[in-house]
């Protein structure tokens, strides 16, 4: 069986893009921003979107569910709680909107300079989901997540390679976008670059300086945390307990070795800006205090990004925007938890690290997002080829039986069905409504939502299946309302394909280059078996059965003759059992 091996070195220089298909440009955005009393209209960059984004639906299927429509301060809806746990203030908080309905939430985004790992992945994820989830409650989301394509690491990659360092970032930011399409990120509503608001960043600066928060010294611009007293309150760190930060070397300029950087000056062989301090170019974590500024404003809702954010990056911004305008307020820090291997953070410096796409080279992208919702969005998650073997086989199981549902419902008409389904099923569809949104409104606890899919699904099975289902009276109205009901709770998830067959194909595709078999060799082994079988060798019969299995391969054997689906390899199951 194949496995993912550990990835310690970037595999250059061959070209991410020549990977897959080039992306088609669908859309672009113009949005009026604001920073130090100047306002411009800047075109944002197109978005990108390659064929892969057809595996889910980019809308909603709410017009015709079996789910009661709620909303968030919307006039004439009936509202319902959302709690979100606050890295402020340590605790989950109701969440209130600064304005009735609508919603601002900025996530830090990747540094683009290398293809995204699936550390990367559980913060869009997570994110996608509460995007999803307050659209889904009626909010109208302004969702802004940026890309850094100025920074010190871009830099030494570019020189690296002989590149020019905006463009090599420019690339990846495109391979970002294409790891995001996959797993079924919905796009923010705008993704700013840093190159493209330096103007903003240097407006910033000025007002920190003026503010008297900041000092220069040869061209470089620090932030002086000293003039700060709140410096250190969301990571609660004492300011003689910080570091002098991350990314730079400490500098023996500084007034303080915490003291960080807003404006570094030009080096030879480094792009750069002009500014009022010579040229340069800006320091990592005032970027997203200028550009959230720009599209939100000094007050907003929601910031989020992942664990390793909240010091030093998070703790800077706060200081910075406040430094910059006294009136600054972000309602809600929200952060998700790491992706361990070995009980170790993954990320790009320890070189423990799988990249997206050597994930989904192995295994279809719905089950790394599976996977990776399958744990709660603030808890570590333990990155193992039993955990995705697992997600993969659940998978197959959710979308095997709704399609099989949907073979049954197409051949009714649709128009000639009752208004009326069996009390069991009302009562298993309104369970199931009311485990979802009160798991969703508790800080999204998605892990009981897919739970709680497995009643709904098991009634599917039993109506398709099971002699007592195939006689029970309004069979049809109780497959399409619960299907209904599951596709639009998968629809908030991000788990809704456009096609079932083409997703269960893939499956297929993707379980027999695990197992290094092609189809062709599945089916004759499927043929020697029924030979065993009938020839009464049934010791060869249960060897080839389990020599698949051993390689992920189940046979299901019907009347209608064997077939086989993806399974989870017998090595892994024994592994999980043993765990339990």
């Amino acid at each position: 069986m194949a496995t993912l091996l550990r990835f310690y070195k970037p595999l250059f220089p061959i070209r991410p893009s020549s990977l897959f298909p080039p992306p088609r440009l669908i859309y672009t955005h113009t949005h009026k921003i604001s920073i130090a009393g100047t306002t411009t209209v800047k075109k944002c960059h197109k978005t990108r979107i390659s064929r892969f984004s057809l595996m889910c639906h980019s809308e909603p299927l709410m017009s015709e569910n079996g789910i009661r429509e709620i909303s968030i301060g919307g006039a004439g809806n009936k509202s319902r709680e959302l709690w979100l746990y606050n890295t402020m203030s340590r605790k989950k908080e109701l969440f209130k909107p600064k304005v009735d309905g609508k919603v601002s939430m900025y996530v830090c985004g990747v540094t683009a300079y290398d293809l995204s790992h699936i550390g990367h992945a559980r913060v869009y994820v997570s994110f996608d989901v509460l995007y999803r989830y307050l659209k889904y409650l009626g909010c109208e989301v302004n969702y802004v997540r940026n890309f850094t394509d100025v920074d010190d690491k871009i830099i030494v990659r570019a020189n690296e390679l002989g590149e020019d360092p905006i463009k090599l970032s420019r690339r990846y930011c495109e391979e970002f976008l294409r790891d995001m399409m996959y797993l079924c990120c919905m796009p923010p509503s705008v993704e700013p670059r840093v190159s493209d608001h330096i103007s903003h960043i240097i407006d910033m600066i000025k007002q920190i300086l003026d503010n008297g928060c900041a000092y220069q010294v040869d061209g470089d611009v620090y932030f002086s945390v000293d003039r700060f007293p709140e410096y250190g309150r969301l990571s609660g760190r004492k300011l003689e307990d910080n570091r002098a930060g991350e990314r730079v070397a400490v500098d023996s300029r500084k007034r303080n070795p915490a003291d960080f950087a807003l404006w570094k000056s030009a080096k030879e062989g480094e792009p750069f800006w002009e500014s009022p301090w010579g040229p340069g170019r800006p320091g990592w974590h005032i970027e997203c205090s200028a550009m959230s500024a720009a599209y939100l404003g000094y007050s907003f809702d929601i910031h989020g990004g992942g664990m390793d954010l909240v010091f030093p990056h998070h703790e800077n911004e706060i200081a910075q925007s406040c430094a910059a305008c006294d009136k600054s307020n972000i309602s809600y820090w929200m952060h998700n938890g790491f992706v361990t291997v070995d009980s170790e953070k993954m990320s790009k410096s320890l070189g423990n690290f799988f990249t997206i796409r050597q994930v989904i080279d192995l295994y279809h992208p719905l089950a790394l997002r599976l996977f990776l919702i399958g744990t709660h969005y603030r808890s570590p998650i333990n990155y193992s080829d039993s955990q995705l073997e697992s997600a993969s086989d659940r998978v197959f199981y959710i979308y095997q039986t709704l399609h099989d549902s949907e073979g049954i419902l197409s051949q009714h008409d649709g128009a000639s069905w009752k208004n009326s389904i069996p009390s069991a099923t009302v009562n298993c569809l309104n369970k199931f409504h009311d485990e979802f949104l009160t798991s969703m409104s508790d800080d999204l606890h998605t892990p009981v939502v897919l739970a709680a899919l497995s009643d709904p699904l098991k009634i599917i099975n039993d109506l398709l299946h099971t002699r007592k289902g195939k006689k029970q009276e309004f069979r049809v109205e109780s497959l399409a309302a619960l299907e209904k009901t599951i596709k639009n709770v998968l629809y908030v998830l991000g788990l809704m394909p456009t096609s079932y067959s083409e997703v269960l194909q893939e499956l297929r595709e993707k379980a027999l280059k695990r197992a290094q078999l092609t189809e062709d060799e599945v089916l004759q082994k499927i043929e020697e078996r029924n030979t065993a079988r009938k020839n009464k060798e049934y010791e060869k019969s249960d060897t080839i059965r389990k020599n698949l299995a051993a390689v992920g391969i189940a046979l299901m054997d019907s009347p209608e003759g064997t077939m086989w689906r993806p399974g989870v390899p017998l090595a892994l199951q024994e592994q999980q059992v043993s765990t339990t």
